[in-house]
């Protein structure tokens, strides 16, 4: 990629492939093809840097037209639930890390019975009761979704390796600082008090 095209991005093509962000499995369902740039010849599908930079902003612009506080970011892997924690405290939206217990969407008798507007899940796999119950009653879904995955009743797909810390971290990173940015939050152009490394790490800038 040329480096008038990386200007482009949101960050270099250079930067998602160390992360890990382009790397997908040895499996792609016939949702996510038209995400795939190529095949390795070990049979790992790369996915397209342009497609997925494009979706991070297309999320970013969709997601800031809700009320932060209330979105639900969903990640029932270990390596994703770093990164909507910090996600969550920068912008004010609802976490749920680990498992996510039955009839949270749906059933207000449960002490942990949320209301949110949107929901983002990491994982259509791993995070599919929170994708289930979030399509039933009609809330729009935005998923990071691997090579592997299937996508049925997601709006809003975001081509990703979702099961790396980094990968997951910098997709997080760049979600946060492109809402921040389409809500009037950061300037055009203004960098965050928070960077990508603090989405890798235990440490949280206040």
């Amino acid at each position: 990629m040329s480096e008038e095209e990386n200007k482009e991005l949101l960050v270099s093509s250079d930067t998602y492939k160390k992360a890990g962000v382009i790397f997908g499995t040895q499996i792609c369902t016939k949702y996510m093809r038209e995400f795939v740039y190529k095949i390795l010849p070990d049979g790992f599908y790369l996915l397209d840097v342009n497609k997925i930079d494009e979706r991070i902003r297309i999320a970013g612009r969709f997601l800031s037209t809700f009320d932060q506080k209330k979105i639900a970011v969903v990640s029932t892997r270990i390596y994703g639930q770093r990164p909507i924690t910090i996600m969550c405290e920068k912008l004010g939206c609802k976490a749920i890390s680990g498992r996510v217990i039955p009839g949270i969407f749906t059933n207000p008798n449960l002490e942990s019975y949320i209301e949110p507007d949107a929901v983002i899940i990491t994982d259509t796999r791993t995070d599919r009761q929170a994708l289930v119950e979030a399509s039933k009653i009609g809330l729009p879904v935005v998923a990071l979704a691997d090579t592997d995955n299937k996508i049925e009743d997601v709006d809003l797909i975001i081509p990703a390796n979702n099961k790396g810390r980094r990968s997951l971290a910098l997709v997080y990173w760049l979600l946060t600082r492109e809402i921040m940015r389409n809500k009037g939050l950061l300037a055009p152009g203004q960098e965050p008090d928070f960077t990508y490394e603090d989405f890798v790490t235990s440490r949280i800038k206040k």
